[in-house]
Order: structure tokens, then C-alpha cells, then sequence
């Protein structure tokens, strides 16, 4: 799935497959795909949502109001739970992967952007230029390391939504039409990806409607490509990742 990298930053950009629609107005957090079902997590205070979804329609088929004291931010699918963060109330949720039912609670300090789930453990993004890594059951900061890129002049901090993929983690890069993919182990950013086309082919779907910026990214093992989105945005695309020319 992933291209071939080098010693540098290797520059790579996204082929549009397919899109399919997604809610305008779904403020999209954090984005995963699990035995054939989506979920997204949304945010805004007094509006954020688990949701469950089609990847063929992108329909919504389950969904969950968070309570109005929560932003919801980035989640991932650990075994038969989702695990969702909240953006500065330093809470996770964790629910019924199956259900949707909330489970229980995590405590953290700082805020929570962005996370994935890799070998047991869970890497989380606050909006730095930091990954942590974290106890998948008791949520214990175990370790950080700084994102790092060798003749790179892009944005290294506001790390935001995640995807764990082939041992690297897929970052978006808040504000930018750019993600980039990092080694967790060390920090050292392997390649960056243009989302360009797929900012400008939303832009125009939007026909003027107020559309926010890039944010969402999920594997799909069964078909090897990636699904990414935006907050506001009115359609989701599957995707390849190429070697920019």
C-alpha cells in the first residue's frame, strides 16, 4: 500500500479512485474502517457524534450524540472497542464496538487530536509536533518522540488525525492539504502527501457551500487503498497513494 521510501522525505500524492457522499455537515474528527464498516468521529461543542457507516453509500447505519460537554476528536477501533478522544476535556471514551453503548473512561492530561492503535498500544496526537505512545487498557502515557524531516521546510507540528499502516503512522497536518507519514519508533518523517487534487475536486462539488479543511484518514486492508475526507466536506474518497513525479 505504501510506496517505496528513502533515506529523505519521499514526496508522494493521492490517485482518486472513487468518492462516494459524506454529511456536509459532519465535522470530521477522526475516520476508520473495521470489517467492512466506517466509523467517524465528528466534533463541535453540542454536536459532536460516533458514527457508524456504509463505505459503499457512505450512509449513516448507527450513530451516538456525545454528551454537550464534549469535543470529539480522533478514534480508533481496538479489538471490539472504539476508543474517542475529546479535544480539551482530557477525556477518552471508549464504547461497544458492536453496539456503540459507551463502556467507560480514560483520563489524560493535555488535549487530544488525533489517534491509531499499532501493536498492542495507542498512539495519540495533541496538536504538537509529538506522537505518544499509550497503555491500550489503562491509557498510561508510556513514551513520546518528536516528529523529525531532514530537508523537509513543511509544517511538523499541528499532527492531527492518524491512521497506523505497515508499521508507519499517517498524520494529517491541521491546515494544511498535506499529511505526513512517520516512522513512531523514531520520529523520522519517511514521506509527505500532497492531498491536492482532492482539495480542489471537493472545492468544486462544494459549489460555494462553507467546506473546513482536510481531516480523515482510513486504511481499507480489504482493498489496499486509503479512504480521506474533510470536516464539512460533501464527499469521502478512496485513494492511492503514488510517488509524485
Amino acid at each position: 500500500m505504501l510506496p517505496p521510501v528513502g533515506d529523505g522525505v519521499a514526496r508522494w500524492s493521492v490517485e482518486i479512485i472513487e468518492w462516494i457522499p459524506h454529511d456536509p455537515g459532519a465535522f470530521t474528527q477522526g475516520l476508520e474502517v473495521a470489517d467492512g464498516i466506517m466509523y467517524e468521529s465528528t466534533g463541535l461543542w453540542g454536536e459532536s457524534t460516533l458514527r457508524a457507516l456504509n463505505p459503499a453509500t457512505g450512509e449513516v447505519t448507527a450513530r451516538v450524540d456525545l454528551p454537550d460537554q464534549f469535543f470529539g476528536e480522533g478514534l480508533t477501533v481496538a479489538g471490539d472497542e472504539i476508543v474517542q478522544l475529546t479535544w480539551r476535556s482530557g477525556t477518552a471514551r471508549v464504547y461497544d464496538r458492536a453496539t456503540l453503548d459507551p463502556l467507560w473512561e480514560h483520563r489524560y492530561e493535555g488535549e487530544g487530536w488525533g489517534l491509531c492503535e499499532m501493536g498492542g498500544e495507542l498512539i495519540m496526537t495533541d496538536g504538537s509536533d509529538r506522537l505518544a505512545r499509550r497503555d491500550l487498557e489503562t491509557f498510561q502515557l508510556l513514551g513520546t518522540v518528536t516528529a523529525t524531516a531532514s530537508g523537509y521546510d513543511g509544517r511538523l507540528d499541528n499532527l492531527n488525525e492518524l491512521e497506523c499502516v505497515e508499521g508507519m503512522v499517517i498524520a494529517n497536518v491541521w491546515q494544511t492539504d498535506h499529511l505526513l507519514v512517520i516512522d513512531p519508533g523514531t520520529g523520522r518523517v519517511v514521506a509527505a502527501i500532497d492531498a491536492t487534487p482532492l482539495v480542489l475536486d471537493v472545492s468544486s462539488a462544494s459549489a460555494g457551500s462553507q467546506i473546513d479543511v482536510l481531516n480523515g484518514v482510513a486504511v481499507d486492508d480489504n482493498t489496499a487503498t486509503l479512504w480521506m475526507t474533510g470536516k464539512l466536506w460533501p464527499r469521502m474518497y478512496r485513494v492511492r497513494l503514488r510517488p509524485s513525479d
